[in-house]
């Protein structure tokens, strides 16, 4: 507690920087509300000037935040039983309620909360804001709109998936020097240096044989742009040849926009014995046809990247199903949370209650990856093991991202990249693209064409 309350004072005394030196400090009844008297501790003791709102009761709290009370009350520091009405602070720093919380906040803790998101000064939260739940991320009711969080020995679950992006700020890893604690699962963020050597260098003797080669299946009559999508996207990420299986009768012979996609009836796509990985759903609808070019897609011994309709497919029939989990080749799965409720028989809520649970019982389910989509992607396998994404931004909410998410990965797969790499790489890398494109564009009417051109820049220049 001594350790963390001392690290993250020295954030907040960065935060106060050429901003004043007023902070007000709230303490909750638990060993968060500790590290925050220990904060509070040593501020003062750096003559700033500042207050704690304490909403405990000192007999009942815990053994090493008791001490801490008692550290403050003989430091002379003040001590509110309640928020001021005119607090007039520069910072405040939130240690009401840390990594504990399983409850909605009561009526008089989101009070508390409310009057803290009221006030426009910066707000530093302590381990993760108040009210957010540090293992899904979910909202209890209601939490602190912190600007920074100080996080402590490890990072939490909570702070980069669902809500917790929006609610935590910028976040501050504090290991205290201490090794966090054992994770049931595997679990890790998926940063940067999964991008390094994802591909390896190009030989000059080469061809676009020794590259791969792509088989997409989609685009159902007024669909067709998902499945040009994901096909430019394959393209553009390195593969020699991508074969686009159009399940419409259609008189686009080739793609305006991307001549060197190779256009045939879907029922084609699967009979080339060259390819080396496919993809299946951007725009395939969900009609007899397509249920049958899901279930042909299944029994390949190749690669297999699942997203959109034969996802919804997928979830509807059980002859699916059990071909899905029966396949020897890797599958790999990409819905979006409404997808992921379907695959599960469940709905949406229940998904995004517990993100990780979610996608780690589709990948058991149906001994596949699977990406989770959204704020915070979680990425698992069927071995339990767990990876939530730390790229991407609200500017890709856009129609056709999956598609060229799904074209990167399985260009990836085309490649040789390794299953799980080729997933963790393809999901990062289409967020940084997004990333790239929001610092030079801004977020506002990003596209998913612009991402394809992002991604191959970002991996070019890796």
């Amino acid at each position: 507690m001594e350790r963390a309350g001392l690290a993250a004072a020295h954030i907040a005394r960065s935060l106060c920087a050429d901003r004043g030196r007023a902070v007000l400090v709230i303490a909750g009844p638990g060993n968060n509300g500790g590290d925050a008297l220990v904060v509070a501790r040593h501020l003062k003791e750096w003559w700033f000037k500042v207050e704690v709102v304490f909403t405990g009761e000192p007999a009942k709290l815990p053994a090493d935040a008791r001490a801490a009370h008692d550290a403050w009350r003989d430091a002379d520091g003040i001590t509110l039983t309640q928020m001021p009405a005119n607090p007039g602070c520069d910072l405040i720093v939130d240690g009401l309620f840390g990594i504990g919380l399983r409850r909605d906040l009561t009526a008089e803790h989101a009070a508390t909360v409310a009057a803290i998101n009221r006030l426009s000064c910066r707000v530093l939260a302590l381990d993760v804001p108040s009210g957010l739940d540090s293992d899904t991320g979910a909202v209890r009711g209601c939490a602190v709109r912190a600007h920074t969080t100080a996080t402590f020995i490890g990072l939490k679950a909570g702070l980069l998936t669902l809500e917790g992006p929006d609610y935590c700020g910028e976040i501050h890893l504090c290991t205290l020097g201490l090794a966090p604690p054992a994770s049931p699962y595997k679990s890790r963020v998926i940063g940067a240096d999964i991008l390094n050597a994802l591909l390896p260098v190009r030989r000059l003797n080469s061809h676009k044989g020794d590259y791969g080669s792509v088989g997409i299946l989609g685009g159902a009559a007024g669909m067709a742009g998902a499945a040009l999508l994901a096909g430019r996207a394959a393209l553009q990420l390195g593969v020699g040849r991508v074969y686009l299986g159009l399940l419409h009768d259609t008189k686009l012979g080739y793609d305006p926009v991307q001549p060197e996609l190779m256009l045939r009836p879907a029922h084609q796509i699967l009979g080339l014995e060259h390819l080396n990985a496919f993809a299946i759903g951007p725009g395939l609808g969900q009609t007899p046809d397509a249920f049958k070019l899901v279930m042909d897609a299944l029994q390949t011994g190749r690669p297999l990247v699942i997203d959109a309709d034969a996802l919804n497919l997928l979830a509807q029939d059980g002859s699916l199903q059990q071909a899905a989990a029966s396949r020897s080749a890797p599958t790999l799965l990409t819905p979006h949370p409404a997808e992921a409720a379907r695959l599960l028989g469940s709905d949406t809520a229940a998904v995004q209650s517990d993100r990780i649970g979610a996608a780690i019982t589709i990948s058991q389910r149906y001994k596949s990856f699977v990406v989770l989509k959204g704020a915070g992607s979680v990425c698992t396998n069927a071995n339990g093991a767990w990876y939530i994404n730390t790229s991407g931004n609200p500017g890709m909410a856009s129609a056709g991202m999956g598609d060229v998410l799904t074209g990167i990965i399985t260009a990836l797969l085309a490649q040789g990249v390794d299953p799980l790499k080729a997933l963790l790489g393809g999901v990062h890398l289409h967020g940084a693209a997004g990333d790239a494109l929001a610092g030079a564009v801004g977020k506002i009417g990003m596209t998913a064409s612009e991402c394809i051109t992002a991604a191959r820049r970002l991996l070019n220049h890796l």
